[in-house]
């Protein structure tokens, strides 16, 4: 499958006086042999650098590129496929922009390309290679450098634990969302296990269709029991529910309420976070129920934002206190040019509402730190801390390394 793959890196420092054109002379006899065109941009700081070949040799080619220590910060921008090369066969091209004038490298490119003309200005391909070349903005912080800045230092948070109740449809297990920077928890997210520890998938697959919502509902009871008998003081405590546990059952809100009040809980320490993996029916009184809530004090948080059905529209309709952004978004943000662009849209379009962000599943430093850097504040995942059944676990804090 002919595949065009572009990526963007930044120059090595040690590398400065790094021979371009013996590297183009190598790059176009191996490339020649793989089958495989390519064309390179060079701005004295960074490369911008399109492939094109089958899939599977543009794949192998571009995990060794990756690889290579003259070069860091590789963010794959685009990967596309299609009937016909965009460019005549010539191994490799060279545009050094530091010497070449602008409107002589695109006339270039276009010459080189095999497309007609009008189909080659409306290309994405040629749409990246001229915001290239006319960007102005700074490069990409180095990801890796800053990663290796850091290091993470456990600490014990301020909270007990308990055994499990005896009775209990299920139990939980306690994640918090922490804030680095501040070196504070924002809140502690109830995730709903099974009596066995099994995923709330497991869970719910064996509790029948026509009680599921029922169910959903009342562990939200066992989850403010646990802050209760932990002793969570003023931290915040953020439950799950299904949309449609707020329209399918009745008194839902007024069974909510009781019980956050029973447990010795306040309204302002409860967050509702609702999924978009689920369809909204019946949204009138599914916003019906969400306005009771926040007219008492209870916070609202959109889960797993950017990985359900809907999306924006359910941002048009009501705006939350909260949005945390869905792991497969955030994973390997740091390699990722069209993740990194969707996450700073998103950044933007919370600041401009006033909504805060919180981005799930983090595993890597590279990961943190490229989203500190683009705004967020509020972190959940393993890099920081793992859920614990019926209690919270280390918290492990980035602190400078020596």
């Amino acid at each position: 499958m002919l595949t065009t793959l572009i990526y963007r890196s930044q120059l090595n420092s040690s590398c400065e006086s790094l021979s371009l054109t013996s590297l183009i002379d190598k790059a176009r006899e191996n490339n020649g042999a793989l089958n495989i065109t390519g064309i390179l941009l060079f701005n004295g700081v960074e490369f911008l650098q399109i492939l094109e070949g089958t899939e599977e040799i543009v794949d192998t080619l571009f995990s060794k590129i990756s690889l290579d220590d003259r070069h860091h910060s590789v963010v794959e921008l685009m990967r596309d496929y299609g009937p016909r090369r965009r460019f005549e066969d010539v191994g490799m091209m060279l545009y050094d922009l530091r010497v070449a004038p602008t409107e002589s490298v695109l006339s270039s490119v276009l010459h080189y390309s095999k497309l007609e003309s009008y189909l080659a200005t409306e290309d994405r391909v040629f749409k990246f290679i001229q915001s290239f070349i006319k960007q102005t903005r700074q490069p990409e912080p180095a990801v890796a450098a800053s990663a290796s800045k850091w290091r993470l230092a456990p600490e014990r948070p301020p909270f007990g634990g308990c055994d499990l109740v005896p009775g209990q449809l299920c139990q939980f297990a306690l994640q918090p969302i922490v804030e680095p920077a501040s070196g504070k928890i924002s809140s502690l997210e109830a995730l709903i296990r099974g009596n066995d520890g099994g995923s709330p998938e497991h869970f719910f697959n064996g509790i029948p269709q026509d009680k599921l919502y029922d169910v959903d509902l009342q562990t939200k009871a066992y989850a403010f029991a646990l802050a209760e008998k932990i002793g969570i003081g003023d931290h915040k405590i953020a439950i799950n529910l299904l949309p449609m546990s707020l329209v399918n059952v009745p008194g839902a809100v007024d069974f909510l309420m009781d019980q956050i009040l029973l447990h010795g809980l306040v309204p302002e320490q409860v967050v509702v976070e609702v999924t978009e993996n689920e369809m909204i029916s019946g949204f009138n009184q599914f916003n019906s129920a969400i306005k009771q809530l926040r007219a008492a004090g209870v916070g609202l948080a959109i889960d797993d934002f950017g990985s359900g059905y809907a999306g924006l529209s359910l941002l048009t309709r009501f705006q939350p206190d909260k949005i945390k952004i869905d792991r497969e978004i955030v994973s390997n943000i740091h390699l990722s040019g069209p993740k990194q662009a969707i996450v700073k849209s998103i950044v933007s379009c919370c600041t401009d509402m006033g909504i805060a962000l919180v981005a799930e599943g983090i595993e890597k430093m590279e990961e943190w730190c490229w989203l500190e850097t683009a705004g967020i504040r509020r972190f959940q995942g393993f890099l920081f801390a793992r859920p614990q059944l019926n209690g919270v676990g280390t918290i492990h804090w980035p602190k400078p390394a020596q």
